[in-house]
Protein backbone atom coordinates (compact mmCIF):
# COMPACT_ATOMS: atom_id res chain seq x y z
CA UNK A 1 0.00 0.00 0.00
CA UNK A 2 1.24 3.02 -0.80
CA UNK A 3 1.88 5.93 1.96
CA UNK A 4 0.05 9.54 2.72
CA UNK A 5 2.88 11.47 4.12
CA UNK A 6 0.97 14.90 5.60
CA UNK A 7 3.08 17.99 5.17
CA UNK A 8 2.85 19.81 8.06
CA UNK A 9 5.53 22.38 7.84
CA UNK A 10 4.52 25.71 9.87
CA UNK A 11 4.86 27.39 6.35
CA UNK A 12 3.04 24.98 4.66
CA UNK A 13 -0.29 24.75 7.47
CA UNK A 14 -0.03 28.62 7.57
CA UNK A 15 -0.34 29.56 3.53
CA UNK A 16 -2.72 26.62 3.03
CA UNK A 17 -5.26 28.19 5.49
CA UNK A 18 -4.79 31.77 3.51
CA UNK A 19 -5.85 29.96 0.46
CA UNK A 20 -8.45 28.33 1.25
CA UNK A 21 -9.75 31.71 3.03
CA UNK A 22 -12.84 32.80 0.25
CA UNK A 23 -11.90 36.70 0.65
CA UNK A 24 -8.46 35.49 -1.08
CA UNK A 25 -8.27 36.91 -4.46
CA UNK A 26 -6.57 35.32 -7.64
CA UNK A 27 -3.67 37.07 -7.65
CA UNK A 28 -2.86 36.26 -4.20
CA UNK A 29 -4.09 32.74 -4.81
CA UNK A 30 -1.77 32.04 -7.48
CA UNK A 31 1.40 33.51 -5.55
CA UNK A 32 0.43 31.40 -2.66
CA UNK A 33 -0.36 27.91 -4.33
CA UNK A 34 3.27 28.87 -6.13
CA UNK A 35 4.47 29.35 -2.52
CA UNK A 36 3.44 25.92 -1.19
CA UNK A 37 4.20 24.28 -4.22
CA UNK A 38 7.58 25.10 -3.51
CA UNK A 39 7.61 24.16 -0.01
CA UNK A 40 6.03 20.45 -0.67
CA UNK A 41 8.55 20.12 -3.38
CA UNK A 42 11.28 20.53 -0.74
CA UNK A 43 9.72 17.60 1.12
CA UNK A 44 8.94 15.13 -2.29
CA UNK A 45 12.46 15.52 -2.65
CA UNK A 46 13.62 14.21 0.90
CA UNK A 47 14.41 10.53 -0.29
CA UNK A 48 16.73 11.68 -3.65
CA UNK A 49 19.67 9.70 -2.93
CA UNK A 50 22.83 11.62 -2.80
CA UNK A 51 26.70 11.23 -3.69
CA UNK A 52 30.01 12.77 -2.92
CA UNK A 53 31.96 14.74 -4.82
CA UNK A 54 35.42 17.08 -4.27
CA UNK A 55 35.02 20.99 -4.91
CA UNK A 56 37.11 23.58 -4.91
CA UNK A 57 36.16 26.21 -2.68
CA UNK A 58 38.39 29.71 -2.25
CA UNK A 59 40.27 28.25 0.69
CA UNK A 60 40.91 24.30 -0.22
CA UNK A 61 38.99 21.30 -0.88
CA UNK A 62 35.91 20.43 0.11
CA UNK A 63 34.20 16.94 0.65
CA UNK A 64 30.43 17.49 -0.66
CA UNK A 65 27.41 16.09 -1.77
CA UNK A 66 24.91 16.85 -4.77
CA UNK A 67 22.10 14.35 -5.97
CA UNK A 68 22.96 11.24 -7.65
CA UNK A 69 21.57 11.36 -11.27
CA UNK A 70 18.29 11.75 -10.93
CA UNK A 71 16.10 12.73 -13.89
CA UNK A 72 12.56 14.26 -13.10
CA UNK A 73 9.99 15.30 -14.59
CA UNK A 74 6.73 17.52 -13.66
CA UNK A 75 3.14 16.60 -14.80
CA UNK A 76 0.45 18.68 -13.53
CA UNK A 77 -3.03 17.91 -14.36
CA UNK A 78 -4.28 20.53 -16.71
CA UNK A 79 -5.58 22.92 -15.82
CA UNK A 80 -5.50 23.30 -11.88
CA UNK A 81 -2.02 21.57 -11.41
CA UNK A 82 -0.41 24.46 -13.71
CA UNK A 83 -0.56 26.77 -10.39
CA UNK A 84 1.84 24.52 -8.78
CA UNK A 85 4.63 23.93 -11.87
CA UNK A 86 6.65 26.72 -11.13
CA UNK A 87 7.19 26.63 -7.41
CA UNK A 88 8.23 22.87 -8.01
CA UNK A 89 10.57 24.25 -10.84
CA UNK A 90 12.03 27.09 -8.81
CA UNK A 91 13.71 24.09 -6.45
CA UNK A 92 14.00 21.93 -9.52
CA UNK A 93 14.69 23.91 -12.20
CA UNK A 94 16.75 21.15 -14.38
CA UNK A 95 13.00 19.33 -14.63
CA UNK A 96 11.39 18.62 -17.14
CA UNK A 97 7.40 19.46 -17.37
CA UNK A 98 4.80 16.75 -18.95
CA UNK A 99 0.80 18.15 -19.58
CA UNK A 100 -1.83 15.67 -19.18
CA UNK A 101 -5.48 17.34 -19.84
CA UNK A 102 -8.49 15.81 -17.91
CA UNK A 103 -11.52 17.07 -17.27
CA UNK A 104 -14.47 15.18 -15.08
CA UNK A 105 -17.81 14.90 -16.61
CA UNK A 106 -20.38 16.80 -14.53
CA UNK A 107 -22.96 13.52 -14.87
CA UNK A 108 -20.77 10.71 -14.21
CA UNK A 109 -17.95 12.76 -11.86
CA UNK A 110 -15.38 10.02 -14.43
CA UNK A 111 -12.24 11.52 -15.92
CA UNK A 112 -12.23 12.46 -19.49
CA UNK A 113 -8.69 13.00 -21.66
CA UNK A 114 -8.45 15.53 -24.45
CA UNK A 115 -4.75 16.55 -23.85
CA UNK A 116 -1.39 14.32 -23.13
CA UNK A 117 2.36 15.97 -23.75
CA UNK A 118 4.99 13.93 -22.07
CA UNK A 119 9.02 14.37 -22.03
CA UNK A 120 9.86 11.40 -24.39
CA UNK A 121 11.90 9.42 -21.45
CA UNK A 122 9.84 9.35 -18.85
CA UNK A 123 10.20 5.42 -18.45
CA UNK A 124 14.13 6.94 -16.80
CA UNK A 125 12.88 9.92 -14.82
CA UNK A 126 10.80 10.32 -11.50
CA UNK A 127 7.50 12.13 -12.17
CA UNK A 128 6.17 14.09 -9.64
CA UNK A 129 1.99 14.27 -10.42
CA UNK A 130 0.56 17.36 -9.53
CA UNK A 131 -2.94 18.84 -8.82
CA UNK A 132 -3.80 21.07 -6.18
CA UNK A 133 -6.87 19.18 -5.13
CA UNK A 134 -7.46 15.02 -4.75
CA UNK A 135 -11.29 14.74 -4.83
CA UNK A 136 -12.99 11.73 -6.49
CA UNK A 137 -9.22 10.35 -7.03
CA UNK A 138 -10.82 9.59 -10.26
CA UNK A 139 -8.84 12.68 -12.44
CA UNK A 140 -5.10 11.86 -10.54
CA UNK A 141 -5.87 7.72 -10.82
CA UNK A 142 -6.17 8.09 -14.71
CA UNK A 143 -2.86 10.59 -15.20
CA UNK A 144 -1.05 8.05 -13.44
CA UNK A 145 -2.59 5.13 -15.58
CA UNK A 146 -1.58 7.10 -18.33
CA UNK A 147 1.69 7.44 -17.35
CA UNK A 148 2.00 3.54 -16.82
CA UNK A 149 0.60 3.23 -20.10
CA UNK A 150 4.02 5.60 -21.37
CA UNK A 151 6.48 3.78 -19.45
CA UNK A 152 6.90 5.73 -16.47
CA UNK A 153 7.70 3.04 -13.42
CA UNK A 154 8.42 5.59 -10.51
CA UNK A 155 5.73 8.29 -9.67
CA UNK A 156 4.78 10.62 -6.85
CA UNK A 157 1.83 12.37 -6.16
CA UNK A 158 1.18 15.74 -4.71
CA UNK A 159 -2.15 18.16 -3.88
CA UNK A 160 -2.70 20.75 -1.54
CA UNK A 161 -6.15 19.26 -0.05
CA UNK A 162 -6.87 15.74 -0.49
CA UNK A 163 -10.18 13.66 0.42
CA UNK A 164 -10.37 10.69 2.47
CA UNK A 165 -12.39 9.05 -0.43
CA UNK A 166 -9.49 10.09 -3.13
CA UNK A 167 -6.72 8.85 -1.22
CA UNK A 168 -8.49 5.61 -0.78
CA UNK A 169 -9.38 5.74 -4.97
CA UNK A 170 -5.29 6.56 -5.86
CA UNK A 171 -4.46 3.69 -3.19
CA UNK A 172 -6.50 0.90 -4.70
CA UNK A 173 -5.89 1.78 -8.31
CA UNK A 174 -1.47 2.67 -7.45
CA UNK A 175 -0.63 0.87 -4.21
CA UNK A 176 2.84 2.18 -5.56
CA UNK A 177 2.45 5.82 -5.99
CA UNK A 178 3.18 7.82 -2.62
CA UNK A 179 0.64 10.96 -1.83
CA UNK A 180 1.51 14.24 -0.82
CA UNK A 181 -0.27 16.76 0.86
CA UNK A 182 -1.27 19.60 3.58
CA UNK A 183 -4.18 18.07 4.30
CA UNK A 184 -6.79 15.27 4.75
CA UNK A 185 -9.94 17.21 5.01
CA UNK A 186 -13.80 15.84 6.16
CA UNK A 187 -15.08 14.64 2.63
CA UNK A 188 -16.98 15.02 -0.50
CA UNK A 189 -20.20 16.92 -1.35
CA UNK A 190 -22.37 15.64 -3.61
CA UNK A 191 -21.24 18.23 -5.77
CA UNK A 192 -17.43 15.70 -5.83
CA UNK A 193 -16.44 18.79 -4.29
CA UNK A 194 -13.61 18.60 -0.96
CA UNK A 195 -15.56 19.55 2.47
CA UNK A 196 -14.32 21.86 4.00
CA UNK A 197 -11.52 22.30 0.69
CA UNK A 198 -11.31 25.67 -0.90
CA UNK A 199 -13.66 25.44 -3.71
CA UNK A 200 -12.70 25.42 -7.45
CA UNK A 201 -9.13 25.34 -7.39
CA UNK A 202 -8.77 26.14 -11.40
CA UNK A 203 -11.47 29.08 -10.82
CA UNK A 204 -9.69 30.76 -7.96
CA UNK A 205 -6.38 30.67 -9.89
CA UNK A 206 -7.39 31.87 -13.25
CA UNK A 207 -10.35 33.99 -12.16
CA UNK A 208 -12.89 32.45 -13.94
CA UNK A 209 -16.32 31.10 -12.70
Amino acid sequence: MSEVHILDHPLIQHKVTLIRDENTGSKEFRELVEEVAMLMAYEVTRDFPLQEVEVKTPVGLAKAKKISGRKVAIVPILRAGLGMVNGMLRLIPAAKVGHIGLYRDPETLQPVEYYCKLPTDVSERDLIVIDPMLATGGSASAAIQFLKDRGAKKIKLVCLIAAPEGIKKVQEDHADVDIYTAAVDERLNDHGYIVPGLGDAGDRLFGTK
